[in-house]
């Protein structure tokens, strides 16, 4: 009798126990324990960044501070992946890498896109970007918005402009000093028409080079010389196959950051801002230390006797500004009167 007693007492604990454990009091039966690191990692966002610039160089830290920051302001909401060195995609593969959405942001120099969008030649003219106030004013003043309002379609949508730093030339044979120089001579160059119609004023034959091949083509001797960065030359050692650069700052290596339209738009506004944010003072980064890192890898490549070295002289210079305006008329029909008189604006400053 008390065995069946009990067994009765513990066959009812258990089915009290049952119901009142297996009951949620807030309404949900059966639900787990709340975890919102899990919930954090589940929502998280990632944005793939690719670029074809060493990680050393100006564009490179760049990209890597502008990722610090948008996943400090978001609390790690949002992850940017980086991918440099063309290491997903090479220049003629970004853009089509981009619109088609395998990829959410890249950092094309300007001139690359001047085969589908020629308007953004305007960057490419030499001797009109001659200090940083004036850069600055090109990108967030008439030149820039234009710009944007380029990109902005249904599948990609322009952020911002990043200055890479000034130009300088390089070559196998001699410096480049005065016009008369370069004749004769190939180049390997940026695919942008005004590029190619400095060199050939210049009496220099032109070939139109993917950045990740350079070096080969310098190195086979396929191209004589090239213009670019201290930075690109000093981080992709284009020093090795070049005995002179000559010190022009020419004209400037500009880097439009887009985005892919469908990514931009499925993010939440306070994201949006978060970015835009982000953007603007990575703008200001890279604009402070662009020169810095550039004067800094020129003086490296002094010390440890790399190349030749010659900065051009106000005689010499003012040589190949007089050779080079006929290239400014020459542009209007592409780029229309209103951005002309800007530039003539610019120059006279």
């Amino acid at each position: 009798m008390r065995t069946v007693i009990w067994v009765a007492i513990l066959v009812t604990v258990g089915i009290v126990t049952a119901v009142f454990v297996g009951f949620d009091f807030s309404g949900s039966a059966g639900t787990t324990e709340f975890d919102d690191e899990q919930s954090g990692l589940k929502d998280q966002i990632t944005i793939k960044f690719s670029h074809v610039y060493s990680e050393n160089s100006p564009q490179g830290q760049a990209a890597r501070y502008f990722a610090k920051r948008l996943e400090e302001k978001t609390d790690r909401q949002v992850e940017v992946e980086i991918y440099p060195n063309a290491v997903l995609y090479k220049e003629e593969e970004q853009l089509r890498a981009l619109r088609e959405g395998n990829v959410q942001m890249i950092a094309p120099s300007t001139s690359e896109l001047t085969s589908e969008y020629p308007i953004f030649q305007v960057l490419d003219l030499p001797f009109v970007y001659t200090n940083h106030d004036l850069v600055k004013e090109a990108y967030q003043g008439k030149i820039g918005s234009r710009l944007l309002k380029e990109t902005d379609d249904d599948r990609m949508k322009g952020l911002d402009f990043w200055f890479g730093g000034y130009k300088q030339m390089t070559t196998d044979k001699k410096f480049v000093k005065y016009p008369s120089d370069f004749k004769r001579m190939h180049f390997g160059i940026m695919d942008s028409p005004v590029i190619k119609s400095q060199f050939n004023i210049f009496g220099a034959s032109t070939s139109a080079m993917n950045f990740n091949r350079l070096y080969r083509d310098l190195e086979v001797n396929f191209i004589e010389g090239q213009e670019n960065t201290v930075s690109n030359i000093y981080t992709r050692k284009l020093y090795q196959v070049q005995d002179y650069l000559t010190v022009s700052n020419h004209a400037i290596m500009s880097n439009i950051i887009l985005i892919n339209k469908d990514a931009w738009e499925g993010l939440p506004q306070d994201i949006q801002t978060e970015m835009n944010e982000a953007m603007s003072e990575t703008t200001s980064w890279i604009s402070r230390h662009a020169i810095e890192i550039n004067d800094r890898q020129i003086r490296q490549l002094k010390r440890d006797e790399a190349i030749d070295i010659h900065l051009l002289t106000k005689h010499e210079r003012k040589a190949w500004m007089e050779t080079l305006n006929p290239i400014y008329s020459n542009l209007e029909p592409v780029i229309g009167e209103e951005l002309v008189d800007e530039i003539n604006r610019i120059r006279t400053r």
